[in-house]
């Protein structure tokens, strides 16, 4: 069973992860947390804490040190640490008591839950996207694991505000190829443009974006998840991974919307017989049985159909607004405004790589659920 927890605040020391359950012997390649980690920092629109960062992570244990086994996983409990370089900045500050809610944060409701009305910060300092920088950096060691098994995480943007892409027809290593050399992460040339255009423009009106990422996984097996209980449908577990990044408040798996203004007829992916040199083939049959779409999003009955798993996670705009928003003082009770914290204008793109982390997380959990073994040597074999 993999599990992670994660700890720390956005102007704490440092982030801190401890990830429990990866098996044993799989050499683990930091250089390539770093690069995940990197990749969540870029994106056109982000605010300046990302030229403070410089995210690296350090390896604290569950590894071997020296000798024929560096860098292995050990089957034991992985601790990560990520310094806040802008901890410097904060440390020997004295800031007054934070007692007005901003609109559409966590202030509000988690002050009232946890007491803390009296100075809000101390909930905005955990509620804070920098916690995601962690679930990056833990989800890039599942990754490993699950790339050992040809599974492959990719993610581009299909819209910031009211800009939509035209997705080209291409195949998805290759869209996710485009979204990489794009820092809006879509791979219509055009539409980025557009996307950088009125980001532009919205920040002349002190304003924030939205927009939606759709992430895809390949390579995936049939039979990850389950139909028997509620909590084991794969979709269900997805849908909630996704969710819970900040500022996520729609999650649709395919073009789930857009199939439920249809026909029946016209949704559901028929089964056909093709040849065997078809790579999606799924059993020997005279003819392997495959589908020539998958309006399903790689997911039926809570479980993986051997397709292509694709989720679409809608992202409000930032709350943190440059422009005032009406609030209330909950110190004296007089109405007030927001008060302005440095923050991005649009993250979209940067969201999109917290996507690919996330469903990473829960493929990877599905797959030791499915293969079962305290090794990755255990795990292969049960293939």
């Amino acid at each position: 069973m993999l599990r992670f927890l994660t700890a720390g605040e956005s102007h704490g020391p440092c982030l801190i992860g401890i990830l429990e359950g990866m098996p044993a012997g799989l050499l683990l390649n930091q250089d390539e947390i770093n690069r995940q980690l990197a990749r969540r920092q870029a994106g056109f629109g982000r605010g300046g804490r990302m030229k403070i960062e410089n995210d690296r992570v350090e390896v604290l244990s569950g590894i071997g040190w020296n000798g024929p086994g560096r860098g292995i996983t050990t089957g034991g409990p992985i601790a990560l640490r990520i310094e806040n370089h802008d901890w410097a900045n904060w440390k020997d500050r004295e800031p007054p008591p934070f007692t007005v809610p901003r609109p559409g944060h966590a202030d509000f409701a988690g002050g009232v839950k946890y007491g803390l009305t009296h100075d809000l910060r101390l909930v905005l300092e955990r509620a804070s996207a920098r916690e995601t920088a962690m679930r990056v950096a833990i989800a890039t060691i599942v990754r490993q694991l699950l790339a050992e098994f040809g599974i492959q995480v990719g993610s581009y943007v299909l819209s910031i505000g009211q800009v939509e892409a035209t997705i080209p027809e291409l195949p998805y290593p290759e869209l996710f190829a485009r979204a990489e050399e794009s820092d809006m992460r879509c791979p219509d040339p055009d539409a980025a443009e557009a996307m950088r255009e009125h980001i532009r423009e919205t920040i002349k009106r002190r304003d924030t974006l939205g927009g939606v990422f759709e992430v895809v996984a390949i390579g995936v097996p049939v039979g990850l998840g389950s139909h028997v209980h509620w909590d084991r449908k794969l979709d269900g577990r997805l849908a909630q991974a996704l969710m819970s990044i900040p500022a996520i408040k729609g999650v649709e798996i395919g073009p789930a919307f857009e199939n439920a203004r249809k026909f029946g007829t016209e949704v559901h992916d028929e089964f056909v017989i093709s040849p065997k040199e078809d790579p999606r083939g799924l059993l020997d049959l005279g003819g392997l049985i495959t589908r020539p779409t998958n309006r399903a999003g790689g997911l039926e009955g809570g479980i993986t159909n051997g397709q292509p798993i694709v989720l679409r996670a809608a992202m409000k705009p930032i709350s943190t607004t440059l422009t005032p928003l009406h609030s209330v003082d909950l110190s004296t009770g007089e109405p007030t405004t927001a008060i302005y914290e440095r923050s991005d204008i649009c993250a979209v793109p940067a969201a999109s790589i917290i996507g690919e982390a996330m469903m990473a997380w829960v493929l990877g959990e599905a797959l030791v659920e499915k293969l079962d073994g305290d090794s990755l040597k255990e795990m292969t074999k049960s293939q």
